[in-house]
Order: structure tokens, then sequence, then C-alpha cells
């Protein structure tokens, strides 16, 4: 490195390109040029470029990408600390600790008179919910990813659960209109999930609304606890097939 003293009526351009001149040296022996050759700055990535990237291997139930589970992420639970085994095995744990049996999940699931509130008592309890449903496919409910993780049962994706009670002609106990509000019930299940069931709110959005006034679609119900009814129905009917 070169350093030229700059004074202060020196135009600092011509400076700049002075200093930046790289000096030439003569070898005094063969009077030719020394030339250097610039070190080689080795990529951290090199030494891997030329072999083939291994791809995750997936594993697929039912269709269903759960490969995800044996992948080891950051995250935290209830306390902030960090977890130190993958998403699945603490899940497993937290559940198994939570609930004896498989059977007694389901009780505990099939009875929640609202599983948005079951849901909010399985945080409380440290479950990851919201890091377990970002973390695998979109389409899985909550409860399918439960009973795979804890309790090995194969997963179905909501619109699984919601083509199977279709299949099942529940509905033909209904009028036509109020048939048609619990099917639209259940593609509203089959693309958002559990907890937009069980809130009359989902009843003054589209496409429900296509039905007139939340009191105008009760009505097609008899009243407000036959509706209740039939959508606690339609919720049994969606888990009927998980033992």
């Amino acid at each position: 490195m070169k350093v030229k003293e700059v004074k202060e009526d020196d135009d600092i351009s011509i400076v700049d390109a002075e200093t930046n001149t790289e000096e030439i040296i003569i070898d005094e022996v063969s009077g030719k040029e020394v030339v250097f050759e610039k070190p080689k700055v080795k990529d951290a990535l090199s030494e891997y470029s030329d072999k083939p990237r291994e791809k995750r291997k997936k594993i697929y139930v039912n269709n269903v990408d759960v490969s995800v589970f044996l992948i080891r992420e950051t995250y935290f639970d209830e306390y902030g600390k960090p977890i130190t085994s993958s998403l699945k095995d603490f899940t497993k744990q937290k559940i198994e600790h939570s609930f004896k049996s498989l059977d007694d999940f389901l009780q505990r699931w099939n009875s929640a008179d609202r599983k948005e509130a079951l849901i909010e008592e399985l945080k409380q309890q440290g479950i990851l919910v919201d890091e377990l449903q970002e973390a695998v496919n979109k389409e899985l409910d909550l409860f399918d990813i439960i009973c795979h993780i804890a309790f090995d049962k194969p997963p179905l994706t909501r619109r699984e659960r919601a083509d199977n009670v279709k299949k099942r002609n529940y509905f033909t106990k209904y009028g036509d209109q109020a048939r048609s509000v619990l099917e639209k019930l259940l593609e509203k299940y089959a693309t958002e999930g559990i907890e937009n069931l069980e809130s009359m709110e989902v009843l003054k959005v589209p496409p429900f609304d296509e039905f007139g006034s939340v009191t105008q679609i009760i009505s097609l119900f008899g009243n407000k606890e036959n509706y209740l009814t039939a959508v606690k129905e339609l919720e049994q009917q969606l888990y009927s097939m998980a033992a």
C-alpha cells in the first residue's frame, strides 16, 4: 500500500489516480517484471458445490407429507426456553402428559362445546398449536396433527373429512335451505378449519348472506337451539371416523 501526502490545494482526483497506480517491480537478476498472482478466495460452499445436494426424503401418510415432523427447528416452550427435541417429540410428550390415551383425547375433543375453547386450553398446556399448523400441510386439521403425532393415527385432510360426511347423506333429514346452509358450513370447514363453524358471525358473511340475515338463517332450523344442535351434530359427523 502506498501513502501519498496530500496538500490542501492538490487536485484530489489526480492524487487518487496516482495512489491507485500499481508499482512495477523488476527482478534484478532476470530483468523481468515480477507478476504476483492474486490469492484465490475459497467459497465456503465450493467444497460441496460439485456434490449433488441430497434432497429431503418426504414421508407420506394418506397422501399427506408428514416428513416435516422429523426436522429440528428452533422452537420455544411456554416458559420461553428453547426446545431441544423435535417439534414432533415435544408435542407427543405434551399430549401424553395431558391425555391418558387416544380414547381420552377423543372423548375430550368430541364432548367439547366449542373446539376453539379446547384448542386454547391446549395452548395453555404448552402445546405449540400455531407452530404445528404452520409446520405441516395447511390442509390438515389440528385434530389430525395431534392424533398422528401422539397416537400414530393416519391423518386425513379437512377435505377428506368433509367428503366422508357428504357420502353418508347426513343432510337428508333437513329441508332444502337448511341443508344448503349445512353444506356451505361443511365447505367452510374444508377450506378454513373447525373454528369458523362454531361462530355465529360466519352467518353474516358470504356465501351465507344469500340466505338472508342471521335471524332468517336460524329460522330455517326452527330456532337457535336447533341450529346449534345441527352444527354440533355436523362436528360429530366430521370426527366420527377418527377412532
